[in-house]
């Protein structure tokens, strides 16, 4: 039987890079509540950053902030190396590089489309790989999480590249979940819907966001700590048996146009 201590992290190091603000930060934040020591990661010149690694030390947790680009190889390396000399060691990752542009297909730029695959999907194959690496040269054990978007299954128009990207970081979930097998590392996706962060809401208007909240099966966008619920879960011991899993925490967001009065709404009369 589980007990309340199989979803402690205590004792546990978690990496969790973008943390500066958004769904990183709503990782890091719902992680050091359940008792993680956290490596903080962001971008260099994060003004962010340090505010959530303020905010984790006001909850009492231990909180390591380091600067690195992970959308370079040597930023990578440089981030891993320094993660595992100021904590000793690195247990859980949540893996949450991403840079997304919307476009028409036709007209899409081949620089951004390449700056998309780098810093959603290389970017997630070279950090975990790092990772991954460090968990198995220190005798196995492990939890890896992508961060993934229900836009890997949901063709969004002007979305292609963004889409693409993630509907590959699932495939490599599954991919690199049955390679750590014999290493004893759990990987698993977790897949957002749409939810409230800063990239978002300078993307909508407040008027927007009202509107489609109220649309959605669970009356509101998703919140960042909703995320971080899922991710202090399959962090946990009580996910010790869950691997190669794409967890969507979207509030229903995919099968929103699917429920009888909506489809009823629509329907043709008789």
């Amino acid at each position: 039987m589980s007990s309340p201590d199989d979803f402690r992290l205590d004792g546990k190091r978690a990496l969790v890079t973008g943390a500066g603000r958004g769904i990183g930060k709503g990782c890091a934040i719902e992680l050091a509540e359940a008792g993680a020591e956290l490596i903080l990661n962001d971008h260099p010149g994060s003004e962010e950053l340090a505010e959530t690694a303020a905010q984790i030390r006001d909850l009492g947790s231990s909180c390591h902030a380091i600067e690195a680009d992970v959308f370079s190889r040597d930023g990578i390396d440089n981030l891993v190396a320094q993660a595992v000399e100021l904590a000793g060691g690195i247990d859980i990752l949540v893996s949450n590089p991403a840079y997304g542009q919307r476009g028409g297909f036709l007209d899409f730029p081949a620089e951004e489309f390449d700056r998309i695959i780098d810093g959603t999907f290389k970017s997630g194959f070279y950090l975990s790989q790092a990772v991954a690496r460090h968990m198995a040269d220190n005798g196995g054990g492990g939890k890896i999480i992508f961060i993934s978007s229900v836009q890997a299954e949901m063709p969004f128009e002007r979305s292609a590249p963004y889409g693409a990207a993630k509907a590959a970081l699932n495939h490599l979930t599954q991919t690199i979940a049955v390679e750590l097998f014999s290493h004893r590392i759990n990987v698993n996706a977790i897949e957002p819907g749409w939810i409230d962060t800063p990239n978002e809401r300078a993307t909508f208007t407040e008027k927007a966001f009202e509107e489609v909240g109220k649309t959605l099966p669970w009356g509101r966008l998703g919140e960042p700590e909703d995320i971080g619920h899922a991710a202090v879960f399959l962090s946990s011991a009580a996910a010790d048996y869950i691997t190669g899993t794409i967890l969507p925490v979207d509030g229903g967001f995919r099968f929103k146009d699917l429920r009888a009065e909506k489809l009823a709404e629509e329907s043709n009369p008789e």
